[in-house]
């Protein structure tokens, strides 16, 4: 087994679990839908399970034939919950403010996405690579303001996005996702993107 995904039975199976536990869980559940492992009626029946959960003992089974790998999950949801991410969650200032002129500015690897990111962009880009990302919160928004640029967002699988940003002469782009649940975590895409793009694409780590 993966050793950054440790089972909740082979740690402490009689810890009780907290909300952030379950949540974890049901990420990797999500991310199993979204990848065609489970079935809607198979998802749904674990869901509910999960939610049912008092205990890590009770939570291991539910995941234990789907894979634990880091990024395969929605923003490297882990059980139980890693102490690193805990801390970078609690170091969250609410927004975080990208700007790319003439040139390009990026996040990836493992960084926290706030509860607002602000991308402004003018003749240049701005990369989001959200694939081992921690969110601040279940939803979060990225506020686009383009002009002769480009935003390029990239999720893993299991993540729902949802565009609420205006394009004149320019493009919002979501790219394919699969089947997402209603309580997967979300992307909201607001602002504006004049001669340019917001381009959001569904990748595994490997892809």
């Amino acid at each position: 087994m993966n050793d950054t995904a440790p089972s909740a039975r082979s740690s402490s199976p009689a810890l009780r679990a907290s909300d952030a536990d379950r949540d974890r869980v049901a990420e990797i559940l999500a991310t199993a839908l979204g990848e065609g492992r489970l079935t809607q009626e198979e998802h749904s029946e674990r869901l509910d399970a999960v939610y049912a959960a008092k205990t890590h003992a009770d939570l291991a089974p539910l995941t234990e034939d789907l894979p634990q790998t880091p990024g395969s999950a929605a923003f490297a949801a882990r059980r139980p919950p890693a102490a690193e991410d805990a801390d970078l969650v609690a170091s969250a200032t609410g927004s975080e403010n990208l700007v790319a002129l003439l040139g390009t500015a990026e996040r990836k690897g493992r960084w926290l996405v706030e509860k607002r990111t602000n991308a402004s962009v003018l003749l240049g880009n701005v990369e989001l690579d959200m694939r081992q990302a921690v969110m601040a919160q279940r939803e979060v928004t990225v506020q686009a303001a383009v002009v002769l640029g480009n935003v390029s967002v990239i999720v893993p699988p299991g993540v729902r996005v949802v565009n609420k940003a205006s394009a004149i002469l320019g493009a919002v782009t979501l790219g394919e996702s699969g089947d997402v649940p209603p309580d997967a975590p979300t992307i909201v895409i607001r602002g504006l993107c004049l001669l340019g793009s917001v381009i959001v694409e569904t990748k595994g780590l490997d892809d």
